[in-house]
């Protein structure tokens, strides 16, 4: 058997600040990636097309990277615990060499290949990389138990030490042509077109994929908006946002290597206000921390609340509000504004997530988990941890000391679209109209019917009531 280490991409597309791959090279220079299109997760129903295709995006450029360092990327499609085992057999490797992910499938399908690669022989090492402190690395001092409230979880969390990033893999060696032969007789394969594998998208991506490309955008987020992230960061309509958040879905960019840039930013920082922003956007970073270290704990939540009083929630049942929500069709301009941002681009601001999330659930009380799977079927980042933590906290069902939340749509954009250009942008048809009528919703009839708007499928005052009536009812039937 030889000295070679394949490692296993999945979460980690990239060859800078990986933790797993950087140990393996400093086991060997024979080390080679290779990534599988997994069959059960392209096949599911909660894929989005503008995902796939910043997926293949990325391996083009992580393909790239391997063969600048001196080895290769190579491409499977296939169920990944059997066509690994096989090659990896075949083909002569000592260790199969992976990053762990939190989600339950992932934890599962890890497990299983665990015992198929080491039935026949070879070696695994497995490494926590995607975080900056493992899950079971955060727990509460008085019980040692996982947090299940962010508030006290962020000050342990940011009470230790961060590690500092990996080294970038470099002067790796690639197969044989032997072993070429044998990787293509076990189906290497080029990397598809989106089309081959089903798929269509032909809009912009919000951030080019690649690491190299994640990597110049948190250049010039740090240098250019972190400071002023803090406030920024609440108005859909200015580009306040770093947008990183498919790189950190597709790890195209290292946890290790962001937070030593936060560290970085703040040494500059000029004034107490500016080092409020740095700060803000690493409670960010923990936020998203919080939801993967409570995905690993409670695995459960991926399919429902957290909270009992919403295991058995009155939702209403209505395809045509749901529909209309989709659309962008709600009569609420922000709302719709902020569906068709994400319908047209496969991303949308999170103050906007926060608003669209809220008028479902508690303007049309619909079910949170027709949100939560229509988010993951659109959404370029969308990521089982973040999105259901979201969602959760959004439905009052989650993990959220104050779980009783209403956001007025009318009064959010009053707040954070004072000047309508973010429903202008998003909504052209309302594009001429008297900002005071978007914000306030005084739109009349014959106006509405003039620009071909329609007028609000609700009346959020009245189901903000109905909302609270059927919450306190849940509530009072477990106490």
């Amino acid at each position: 058997m030889s000295d070679l280490i394949l490692f296993w991409h999945r979460r980690d597309l990239r060859i800078a600040d990986n933790a797993g791959l950087s140990m393996a090279r400093d086991r060997t220079r024979n080390v080679v990636g290779l990534f599988c299109l997994d069959a059960k997760i392209l096949n599911s129903d909660d894929i989005a097309d503008v995902r796939v295709d910043y997926l293949l995006g990325s391996l083009k450029a992580l393909r790239d990277r391997y063969q600048a360092a001196g080895s290769e990327l190579l491409i499977f499609q296939d169920n990944p615990t059997e066509i690994i085992p096989r090659f990896a057999k075949a083909i002569g490797a000592s260790h199969v060499f992976w990053n762990w992910d939190v989600e339950p499938y992932a934890q599962a399908r890890d497990n299983a290949m665990i015992k198929a690669l080491r039935e026949i022989g070879i070696e695994v090492e497995t490494f926590w990389d995607q975080l900056l402190h493992t899950p079971t690395d955060i727990v509460s001092k008085a019980k040692n138990e996982p947090y299940t409230v962010y508030g006290p979880f962020w000050k342990n969390w940011i009470s230790k030490d961060k590690k500092s990033p990996y080294p970038t893999l470099e002067g790796a060696i690639g197969l044989t042509s032997d072993q070429q032969t044998i990787a293509q007789t076990h189906g290497a394969r080029p990397i598809p077109s989106l089309k081959e594998l089903g798929f269509v998208w032909s809009g912009e991506q919000v951030l080019e994929p690649g690491e190299i490309a994640a990597q110049e955008r948190l250049d010039e987020f740090a240098t250019k908006q972190i400071e002023a992230y803090d406030d920024d960061r609440n108005y859909p309509s200015q580009p306040g946002t770093s947008t990183l958040s498919p790189a950190l879905k597709f790890g195209t960019i290292g946890i290790r290597n962001i937070w030593k840039t936060t560290l970085e930013a703040m040494k500059v920082c000029q004034s107490d206000e500016a080092k409020i922003g740095v700060r803000t956007w690493q409670q960010e970073l923990a936020w998203r921390e919080f939801y993967q270290q409570v995905m690993y704990h409670f695995p459960s939540l991926a399919d429902g609340p957290y909270r009992d009083q919403f295991k058995q929630f009155p939702w209403n049942d209505d395809d045509r509000t749901f529909e209309a929500w989709c659309e962008g069709r709600t009569g609420y301009p922000i709302v719709d504004a902020a569906m068709r941002q994400l319908n047209e681009t496969g991303w949308m601001h999170n103050r906007c997530r926060m608003i669209v999330a809220s008028f479902l659930t508690k303007d049309l009380i619909l079910d949170w988990r027709l949100g939560e799977k229509y988010f993951m079927q659109r959404l370029v980042d969308g990521d089982l941890s973040a999105n259901n933590g979201g969602w959760q906290w959004s439905a009052s069902s989650g993990m959220d000391p104050k779980p009783l939340r209403i956001f007025n749509p009318w009064t959010q954009a009053q707040k954070f679209d004072k000047s309508a250009d973010y429903i202008r942008q998003w909504v052209p048809e309302l594009a001429k109209v008297e900002t005071k009528l978007l914000l306030t919703g005084e739109l009349e009839k014959s106006l509405r019917d003039r620009l071909g708007y329609v007028k609000p499928i609700v009346d959020h005052a009245v189901q903000q009531r109905q909302f609270k009536e059927r919450y306190a009812a849940q509530k009072a039937a477990i106490a």
